[in-house]
């Protein structure tokens, strides 16, 4: 089968996020595909394989989306896009999140107390305090969010959180990139 825009993901958690957000976005008319991998290396290996597989369609169009974690976002960028251009492709968007997945999530503290049933303002009140004012900033997002919700589980919780996400509203600015990146794809 054909698509339109393929999506090379580092994790099944953000497959739960994008499968709420991207109907949002991506209009019916414009075929998409989630393709999640197990890790950072598992997607290195995949890229090549995948723009190969899929390049009997010229039009098509590769997002690649990784979590920085600790690397330099610049370097991390560059290396991902020589193993595109190695794979015979260069219009891809790569789109990084800084520092990791959970950062979208507390940039929305709303959707994250309406995910969890909790009351009202409980923690969406915090949204204004600088360290999620700007939540791409934090090291360990997944730990901050762990600290305002104990249960938090990354696989599963990023399902229950993903459909309250605002897509205007979020501080997060890699979030905010992102959707301006697929913005522009389907344009």
């Amino acid at each position: 089968m054909s698509y339109d825009i393929i999506f090379l993901l580092e994790e099944p958690s953000i497959e739960n996020v994008l499968k709420e957000i991207l109907p949002k976005i991506i209009p019916d008319e414009i075929s998409d595909r989630l393709i999640p991998h197990q890790g950072k290396q598992d997607l290195a290996k995949s890229i090549p394989k995948k723009i190969r597989a899929f390049q009997f369609n010229p039009a098509t169009k590769f997002v690649i989306v990784h979590d920085q974690d600790s690397h330099d976002c610049t370097k991390l960028k560059s290396e991902l896009l020589e193993i595109c251009q190695n794979a015979g492709n260069k219009n891809i968007l790569i789109r990084i999140v800084c520092h990791e997945l959970e950062s979208w999530f507390l940039g929305d503290l709303v959707a994250v107390e309406t995910a969890y049933g909790l009351k009202p303002e409980s923690l969406s009140q915090k949204q204004n305090q600088t360290k999620f004012r700007n939540p791409d900033r934090l090291n360990s997002a997944k730990e901050e969010l762990r600290k305002l919700v104990s249960e938090y589980y990354p696989g599963t919780h990023s399902r229950m959180i993903a459909p309250y996400l605002s897509l205007t509203e979020n501080k997060s600015r890699s979030f905010q990139v992102f959707l301006d990146g697929i913005k522009k794809v389907i344009n």
